[in-house]
């Protein structure tokens, strides 16, 4: 389905970012993967090039002419109560989250443009921003501002490039493994979900291919709830 395509993956060296790497490259895509780490092991047809997002005003190395895909993946879980939650760690929350995705999608954009109305941005929110939670108002915020860049952006490059979001709820990932790490917390973060499990990297690297890929060619900015039913049933 990727085959010859090129995509770059942001956060490609753990998690959700290292699996998305994984299933573009199995399928034939040139994966130009940045991360602040390098990559557990190589993948066919894939360069690894350090990045922190953030660094300010930071540059994606050599991005090819023509992309037809941006996968962002750096995230947060800083969960606090509102009033422990520093101006500077907001800061922090919304560079990473926000700032990083918005820089790297300007460094990308004239790549995606060339590949003739097939770009497709995918970026992630958080099952936190339409569904309140507590000790989430710092993610919710960050992430709340990319469902707002998602739409906006979508508006604005339509034709051109498609941009879309993922909101995941809990997924068992490196980031949290700190809200997983004993068998009470799983099973509480299991009966949260309608579907009564966690979500998998599978599950959200599943459905960012999906939102890369021609499938998806008549969907542009939206939200995808890729959570177990937790934002919309009880």
């Amino acid at each position: 389905m990727f085959k010859e395509q090129h995509i770059a993956v942001i956060g490609a060296s753990h998690g959700i970012g290292w699996r998305v790497a994984q299933l573009l490259s199995a399928q034939g895509a040139h994966v130009h993967a940045y991360s602040r780490t390098p990559l557990p092991e190589a993948l066919p047809n894939t360069s690894w090039h350090p990045l922190d997002v953030l660094q300010s005003d930071f540059e994606l190395a050599e991005l090819p002419p023509t992309l037809q895909g941006l996968v962002y993946c750096p995230g947060s879980i800083q969960l606090k109560p509102f009033s422990r939650i520093t101006p500077a760690a907001m800061r922090e929350e919304l560079e990473i989250n926000l700032v990083g995705a918005f820089t790297a999608i300007q460094r990308a954009f004239p790549a995606l443009k060339r590949a003739e109305g097939v770009g497709s941005i995918v970026l992630f929110s958080t099952v936190a921003v339409q569904t309140g939670m507590s000790f989430h108002a710092g993610i919710a915020a960050a992430k709340g501002a990319i469902e707002g860049l998602t739409r906006a952006l979508a508006a604005e490059v339509a034709p051109t490039v498609r941009v879309n979001a993922i909101a995941p709820s809990l997924t068992d990932t490196p980031l949290a493994a700190g809200l997983l790490n004993t068998e009470e917390k799983k099973l509480a973060a299991i009966n949260r979900h309608p579907l009564r499990k966690i979500g998998t990297v599978d599950d959200m690297a599943n459905a960012v291919l999906f939102l890369l890929s021609e499938q998806s060619a008549f969907i542009t900015g939206q939200v995808l709830r890729v959570d177990g039913g937790m934002g919309n049933l009880k």
